[in-house]
């Protein structure tokens, strides 16, 4: 199958669907790939799209999913009781949150300006602060 793919790649014959995490979450949904086919995806319950996942294989054509890079907004809360309510804060709005020590990643899926915008309470109150990427 590498083969086969790796020459449709090289022929300009390999079309790509980008997803989120989101996205891969979903067990149904349609997309365009970047050569512009509509696709009609629907998943069985066990199954799931990853990095590489083949949707379609024919002798002249190929269809995979590419996996968009998730961005991460950095947020240090100003003590253990600022980081609680953050957190709970965080998991009310149903956010994906991963940690980094003291550092609360939140995961962007939509406009980082809707992020911002509700913890502007956070920040303006001194709770927690934006930490820069490293």
């Amino acid at each position: 199958m590498a083969e086969k793919l790796h020459r449709l790649s090289h022929g300009g014959r390999l079309e790509e669907i980008r997803l989120s995490a989101a996205d891969t979450a979903r067990k149904r949904l349609r997309v365009k790939t970047d050569k512009g086919t509509d696709c009609a995806i629907a998943l069985n319950r066990d199954a799931s799209l990853e990095n590489g996942s083949v949707l379609l294989l024919e002798d002249e054509r190929a269809i995979v999913v590419r996996m968009v890079e998730t961005k991460w907004l950095r947020i240090a809360p100003a003590d253990a009781a600022a980081a609680l309510e953050l957190g709970y804060f965080a998991g009310n709005l149903h956010w994906r949150v991963r940690f980094d020590g003291g550092v609360l990643e939140i995961a962007l899926e939509g406009p980082e300006q809707n992020y911002l915008d509700r913890l502007a309470g956070h920040f303006d109150s001194g709770r927690a602060r934006r930490v820069n990427d490293a």
